[in-house]
């Protein structure tokens, strides 16, 4: 079977599942998984599973690309910040729905890669940096769209609701431990917080600080790096048994 058709199979399951929204499908149609991937995995590029992409990290399935990006409600208007790069997918598929994307990486190696990637398809509404993602990016603020590909706790780091314009969502995975996390769409309004609760889901938890390089530590540094918990997954309404790590 040909990319191109691969592809198109790819697209009709993420329909199928609950992928409906034409802006998150056409965004997914435009950037070529296999530039995300290791030359190795390029024939599995468009199934639906997660692939590795180094530096012990995977790229997420396009199911849970397609779903995480419709909660965000997108719009060609709209200024979004990312939480974690990974191997740049995530914000390439975000990057052709949004007006400007801002995305932060904990991992350098990543971070490099993925903007030679955003490079070579001249995405050029894309913003990158190197550092501590529940900090978010308070030169940038505010957000109308912020989305984290890991999980917080019961309550959103103070830090990236501060940055969350009134009026936007975050879409980020909550709850009291890693095996009782669920997806939340956050809407900020003048008021307070609107908080809608989506599926259910296991995530990696979200880290302070950043890696150390090699010969250092990081100060700060508290928890487990990705690479030492199993995967997580995530199970939306319509399937079950999805992996995802980063996007």
């Amino acid at each position: 079977m040909s990319s191109a058709a691969r592809k198109i199979r790819l697209l009709m399951l993420l329909r199928r599942n609950g992928v409906n929204s034409t802006d998150v499908l056409r965004a997914m149609e435009l950037i070529p998984r296999e530039v995300f991937v290791p030359p190795t995995f390029h024939d599995q590029a468009y199934e639906d599973t997660a692939l590795p992409i180094g530096h012990g990290q995977t790229i997420s399935q396009p199911m849970v690309v397609g779903l995480m990006t419709q909660a965000l409600q997108l719009s060609d208007r709209l200024k979004v910040l990312e939480i974690g790069t990974g191997s740049g997918y995530q914000a390439a598929v975000l990057a052709k729905i949004a007006r400007r994307v801002y995305t932060i990486e904990r991992h350098r190696p990543l971070l490099a890669e993925a903007e030679g990637r955003f490079q070579a398809l001249r995405l050029h509404n894309i913003t990158a940096r190197h550092g501590d993602g529940m900090r978010g990016w308070p030169q940038a603020a505010p957000f109308e769209r912020i989305l984290v590909t890991a999980g917080g706790g019961m309550d959103p780091p103070p830090d990236l609701m501060d940055q969350l314009a009134v009026g936007g969502i975050m879409v980020i995975p909550l709850g009291a431990d890693r095996r009782s996390l669920h997806v939340v769409r956050l809407r900020k309004t003048e008021t307070g917080v609107e908080r809608e609760q989506l599926w259910p889901v296991r995530f990696v938890p979200l880290l302070p600080a950043v890696p150390a390089e090699p010969g250092q530590a990081a100060p700060g540094q508290g928890g487990m790096e990705r690479g030492d918990m199993p995967p997580p997954a995530l199970i939306p309404p319509d399937f079950s048994d999805v992996i995802h790590q980063r996007a």
